[in-house]
């Protein structure tokens, strides 16, 4: 697919996850091929223009994450506008509003998806960012704000009116937050009233079910959050689905191969809050490992990111002389 300039092969995103999707984590997943854009965490546009130190530092990315999106929160029409301006000049192939984040924070300043309920302020935000900048502009969203308030497709057609050239929609409500389910049928609606690109989002665990959400919706392309944390292969496995080739089933060296090489990129930056991020990726990353409880409880409970290291590497090489025996090797 294409957002303007931007050509998205595959039609695949890795969602912005606050505190997830860093530059180490999305450069992880870029390597592993099959993910068409990669966006930064959302941004606050306050912080930006007022050059703080955090918001810089989620905005740094490095030239193999191309073709890579800023993702920007606010309610400020100037601030945004500069803040907009300051991307562009960052380098990045694009920038996004989010218009779909439910915590408490963010909403409470008018931010995220709270904008959905004042589509009078968020009309004069989207002009603003529009004239601001010359990037491909495109917004994410939720289905409104609750079951009463079903929004998307007035925003969507109020945002392609205004230059939008892309909208991702994540049919949840903001008062639903993640739970239940995501109901597609709205990016159905969504996709039916609009010509530009819509993106769906929500619920994608499984390879099949982003095509299954293709077929049902006929969105444009995938975006996927939570399932690539628990499985960064989902990309490779949809593209190799839609060629029809076999589907890589990683096994327990990849599964090894793949951590060691997280951990490597974090310790290669002298990634702030390290140790945090080290627990949080193996918590995501071994529940599909045979007694994965078992070194998730080692990790939470270790001090240090060396200690972290050689937990990973006793438990695998265990792991690994085990699933050699069982296999005859």
């Amino acid at each position: 697919m294409h957002i303007r300039n931007i050509t998205v092969a595959p039609a695949t995103f890795l969602s912005p996850m606050a505190g997830l999707t860093d530059s180490t984590f999305r450069r992880l997943i870029k390597r592993l091929g099959g993910c068409g854009l990669v966006m930064t965490e959302f941004t606050s546009a306050e912080g930006l223009t007022r050059h703080s130190v955090k918001s810089k530092r989620m905005l740094f990315y490095y030239e193999e994450e191309r073709p890579i999106t800023a993702q920007l929160f606010g309610s400020e029409p100037n601030r945004l506008a500069e803040a907009a301006r300051m991307v562009e000049d960052l380098g990045f192939d694009a920038i996004d509003l989010n218009l779909g984040c439910p915590a408490k924070k963010v909403v409470k300043s008018c931010g995220g998806s709270a904008l959905l309920r004042d589509q009078k302020l968020l009309g004069i935000i989207l002009r603003k960012i529009r004239v601001s900048t010359r990037l491909p502009f495109t917004i994410k969203i939720r289905s409104g704000w609750s079951d009463s308030e079903i929004v998307a497709v007035e925003v969507g057609k109020m945002a392609e009116d205004l230059g939008v050239e892309a909208i991702t929609l994540h049919p949840r409500t903001r008062v639903q937050g993640f739970s239940g389910k995501a109901d597609w049928t709205i990016i159905r609606r969504l996709k039916a009233h609009l010509k530009i690109p819509v993106i769906g989002n929500g619920d994608i665990i499984s390879p099949r079910d982003a095509l299954q959400m293709r077929k049902l919706t006929g969105c444009d392309g995938v975006m996927i959050g939570r399932g690539a944390l628990t499985n960064p292969w989902i990309f490779c496995q949809i593209n190799e689905i839609e060629k029809g080739l076999p589907i890589t089933q990683p096994n327990i060296a990849a599964k090894y191969g793949l951590i060691r090489d997280y951990f490597s990129l974090l310790f290669e930056e002298s990634t702030p809050g390290a140790i945090g991020k080290m627990k949080q990726f193996a918590s995501w990353f071994t529940h599909a490992v045979p007694g994965g409880a078992v070194l998730r409880k080692g990790i939470y409970a270790s001090r240090d990111e060396a200690e972290v290291m050689d937990l990973i590497e006793e438990f695998f090489q265990k792991t690994l002389v085990s699933e050699s025996q069982v296999m005859g090797y």
